[in-house]
């Protein structure tokens, strides 16, 4: 064969094997046999061998690698990877619709789609060529996983033409029977099983092997998308149909839904279909259609407001109430938990269950020795939901709140406005291991090495008596405990120090406050710069915040007006403690620094994530609404209310030519700067 035909008939090769690879497992409709398919297979794999300048890496053939190639690199992705709210009944939805329409003045048209229970994943597309993929991690960044997701036979290499970069999001799932075998033969090899197809999925995306990974069979569903240059796309289901053309495997159930009726039929149809699929599917998820609605409602700190989870009744067991253990928060809160005879639920094993407060034990009339309904609230966390009632013998037992702490002895109180009860001693051993334990917890402070049982040994030895005594450590102290020999020690000790130098937003999550997370401390740490400012902060200026109320903001004041808390951030500093946060620098003085600036319409030169990341760079305060004391809104085409809006307070108006002259005129360096505490 010469050159030019070899050239051809590899090139028709690659497509004929994709596409029978979607056909095949997108459909299960194959077209050719197992071994036609193995023999065009094989033609292929010899052609490139023969004819190695036409090597692709977007090649059938290069799905597969080998040892070494996931390196698991950090990626950060460009557009946030968002979690979406769960409602779990009609009347939830309902209310949520109903909230929508109120916001945008009609009820607008739904796409529906089965929620896969699967792991989360971005893949890029530049120019119709797969280029990278990766976990979703944190949402801002995951890691590098490309190797393993070339593993899926029907992911396509290539999308085609038309679009210059395209983010996929989606989720990489495992079949059942695929599923049960893996199971099968780790318990044959000696090895744990996996709790269900979600872990397994997770588990081989991270494997070192992408070969091995390959042999996991795992699949993938695309269900939106981070990025899409050019904009190409104003609806969902537009986008989802273009999918489908393009040979990217698209979930075969949805549909556009023009009333929350036709949103329940479509729940209902896939709540009967369930457990006839061959992959585990959670509920539905339900996205406004048009995109320029979507852009209008935006997001919350942690999901989209134009998108819901319906999730469906968890899967449930019964079990019997053995006895109720008593545990203490870092905050005090006596939490009872439930310790139950194992049943499995929801592919995992439950012998411990939250009773949440006594309130609910009430409520729930639970007691001593009772059967009871137990399940897996959102299929995560077991708990127990209802008395079995019918198979009480009458020696059944109340549980009564304790007395007293039972760790620590002290009187348990319970404050007027609040349902827990509590041990108000601060110095409670077990708030004490508690706070200690959160603070060097990964999304904390990150000290890798000190866990619960190291916690322990230290405050049992007298080692430490709280948070601060961490840097105060040695590592003689470590070498003093069980099992310690000087490589573990000094990699405390160097974790330790390396904790030194944390994010803003981490230090503020580590100090335990009550009601900041992860997503709070964030928007505190940008918005005050410093942990000075924070805490000299009032209760009304927190509540101002952006998704901050005034429950949390009076949290935050209570903590920051105690005394010891003071104390210990101060000693934290003095100790090396350096919070700091990631600070642009302009090499010129930028128009927009310290500005507050929105965004409306379509811009014909770059995305709204990136014009907004740009301006972020230049030192502006890119907000979402506009007001009067906004200082710029920049008007692409088809510009919405804002711009009406702006121009009725006499905001001013940027066009896109206007705002890129601006944004150039900006060199920009990444620095940091540390921020400083003094009481």
């Amino acid at each position: 064969m010469d050159r030019d035909k070899a050239k051809y008939r590899i090139e028709h090769l690659r497509k004929e094997i994709e596409r029978h690879n979607y056909l095949y497992y997108v459909f299960a409709l194959p077209e050719i046999s197992d071994a036609e398919y193995d023999r065009i297979y094989k033609e292929l794999k010899e052609l490139e061998e023969e004819f190695p300048e036409f090597y692709s890496p977007d090649s059938p053939t290069q799905r597969v690698g080998g040892i070494g190639e996931n390196t698991f690199a950090p990626v950060e992705h460009k557009a946030r990877m968002y979690s979406l709210d769960n409602v779990y009944s009609k009347d939830e939805f309902e209310k949520w619709a109903q909230r929508l329409a109120k916001d945008l003045g009609r009820l607008p048209e739904f796409v529906c789609e089965v929620k896969i229970d699967g792991v989360g994943v971005s893949i890029v597309y530049k120019g119709g060529k797969f280029s990278l993929g990766a976990t979703r991690g944190d949402g801002q960044s995951g890691e590098d996983i490309t190797a393993n997701l070339k593993t899926i036979p029907e992911l396509p290499m290539d999308i085609g033409e038309g679009i210059e970069e395209l983010d996929l999001r989606g989720e990489v799932y495992m079949l059942r029977p695929d599923f049960e075998r893996l199971n099968q033969n780790r318990i044959k090899n000696g090895i744990s099983p996996f709790a269900n197809p979600r872990n397994a999925a997770a588990g081989s995306l991270k494997l070192q092997d992408s070969k091995e990974a390959s042999k996991r069979k795992l699949h993938f569903f695309c269900h939106s998308y981070g990025i899409a240059i050019p904009k190409v796309y104003s609806s969902h289901w537009q986008f989802l149909q273009d999918m489908r053309k393009r040979m990217v495997p698209v979930e075969r159930h949805s549909r556009v839904c023009a009333s929350i009726d036709e949103v329940f039929e479509f729940y209902g149809r896939i709540l009967e279909k369930r457990d006839s699929l061959q992959y585990e599917i959670d509920g539905i998820v339900i996205k406004i259609n048009d995109f320029g609605l979507q852009e209008r409602l935006g997001y919350t700190a942690k999901a989209p407001r134009w998108a819901i989870a319906f999730k469906f009744p968890a899967r449930q067991a019964t079990s019997r109430l053995l006895g109720v253990d008593f545990q203490v928060g870092r905050t005090g809160v006596i939490t009872p938990v439930a310790n139950l005879e194992p049943v499995e639920c929801g592919g995992v094993v439950i012998s411990r269950a939250t009773l949440h407060n006594f309130d609910e034990i009430k409520r729930l009339d639970i007691r001593m020795g009772d059967y009871v309904l137990v399940e897996r609230a959102g299929d995560v966390i077991p708990k127990i939901i209802k008395v079995i009632e019918s198979k009480r013998k009458g020696i059944e037992k109340p549980i009564k709140p304790p007395k007293e702490c039972p760790i620590c002895g002290t009187v348990v109180v319970r404050l007027p406005d609040e349902v827990a009860y509590r041990c108000i001693n601060r110095s409670c051993p077990a708030q004490i291991k508690s706070a200690i334990l959160h603070f060097v917890s990964k999304n904390a402070m990150d000290i890798e090495g000190i866990g619960p049982s190291v916690v322990s040994e230290l405050l049992n030895r007298r080692k430490i008596s709280g948070i601060a005594d961490i840097y105060k450590l040695k590592k003689g102290d470590f070498l003093s405990l069980p099992l310690f020999k000087e490589k573990r020690a000094n990699n405390i000790i160097s974790a330790i120090e390396k904790s030194k130098k944390v994010p803003l937003d981490r230090f503020i999550f580590a100090l335990g406050i009550r009601y900041v997370g992860e997503k709070t401390s964030k928007v505190l740490a940008e918005y005050y710069k410093d942990i000075k400012k924070m805490c000299a902060a009032d209760e009304k200026s927190l509540a101002s915040l952006k998704d901050i109320g005034d429950v949390v903001a009076k949290s935050i004041a209570l903590f920051c007006a105690d005394a010891s808390n003071r104390k210990l951030i101060n000693e934290l500093l003095e100790l090396g403690v350096t919070p700091y946060v990631k600070e642009l620098s302009l090499s010129k003085q930028s128009p927009l620094k310290g500005k507050k600036i929105v965004f409306t319409g379509e811009l014909k030169s770059m995305t709204r994530t990136e014009a907004r990341n740009k301006a972020r760079e230049a030192g502006a305060d890119v907000v979402s609404n506009v007001s009067k004391k906004t200082d710029f809104v920049v008007v692409g085409e088809s510009p919405g209310s804002k711009y009406t809006k702006a121009l009725s307070l006499g905001v001013k108006i940027l066009y896109e030519n206007e705002f890129l002259k601006m944004i150039s005129s900006v060199t920009i360096q990444k620095g940091r700067k540390k921020n400083l505490f003094s009481a």
